[in-house]
């Protein structure tokens, strides 16, 4: 006796559960890592760094500048870059610390990312 078109069909109906469902669920559960990049500028600690301080007192404070150059030994710069992996929100944040020899002459907080840094800033101080 042959199938009827209804078994046929939740036959065929039952097959594309078995294979769609488990694809969706494992699709639904990837897990994305977090990406952090740079130095962690935590507020109270670029609120500290003040004019006059030392190299050392501002190391101590934020780290090692991430972009430190020989052309430039009066500037440093410190970046932060956070994308949580669940979440499409960004977090970034650059500061630029300027020097008179070695003593802090001005910081320049939260400078817009994709800024270039040049001329216009060395007018200000």
């Amino acid at each position: 006796m042959a199938p009827s078109l209804l078994q046929r069909c939740l036959r065929i109906l039952g097959l594309a559960l078995v294979l769609v469902v488990p694809a969706g669920l494992t699709g639904g559960c990837v897990y994305r890592l977090d990406v952090q990049q740079g130095n962690l500028l935590e507020q109270k600690d670029i609120e500290a760094i003040l004019p006059g301080m030392t190299r050392n007192q501002v190391r101590y404070l934020l780290g090692t500048p991430i972009a430190a150059t020989p052309f430039r030994a009066d500037r440093w710069d410190y970046m932060y870059y956070l994308r949580p992996g669940k979440s499409r929100k960004t977090t970034q944040r650059w500061i630029i610390v300027w020097f008179d020899g070695d003593a802090v002459r001005q910081v320049e907080r939260d400078v817009p990312v994709g800024r270039a840094g040049g001329s216009s800033v060395e007018q200000q101080g």
